[in-house]
């Protein structure tokens, strides 16, 4: 399953960098993530770099161990996590374009095991549409921080 998101926002796409890289202080620009725990930090750059990150979903606290698997600075942040069966990617692209950004997130789940497979068929429309909505809060809260 593949969810795409974007928005436009007026700001040099090095300000936007700035904030989606900055694990330590997300939880203060998406209102979505309650805590981040940096896990491990790379010597140099980002690729490598793991945190912790909780959000509540369904009213439910929900935790998942989360790293860089590529970075190009200021224009592309690739992460990844792996459970209940499944891997997550994640990718953030930024690109100028007249004079703002346009900010796009894609979300792509893999289910690996059988069980995760079998219950992805009947889950991805719920779960699609709840990623949608999740992922376009989390580009509107960095739009929100950057712009105000």
């Amino acid at each position: 399953m593949i969810v795409e998101v974007q928005v436009t926002v007026n700001s040099p796409k090095e300000s936007i960098w700035k904030v989606v890289t900055d694990k330590e202080n997300v939880s203060k620009v998406i209102t979505g993530i309650e805590k981040v725990e940096i896990l491990e930090r790379p010597e140099s750059g980002l690729v490598g770099l793991k945190w912790r990150e909780t959000r509540k979903i369904f009213g439910k606290e929900a935790t998942e161990d989360m790293w860089v698997t590529e970075a190009v600075e200021n224009e592309l942040l690739k992460f990844r996590a792996e459970s209940h069966g499944s891997i997550f990617q994640s990718t953030i692209h930024i690109a100028e374009q007249n004079g703002a950004c346009s900010l796009t997130m894609t979300h792509e789940s893999e289910p690996q095991s059988l069980m995760a497979k079998l219950i992805s068929i009947p889950m991805s429309l719920a779960f699609k549409g709840m990623m949608k909505k999740v992922m376009l809060k989390d580009l509107n809260d960095i739009k929100q921080a950057i712009e105000s």
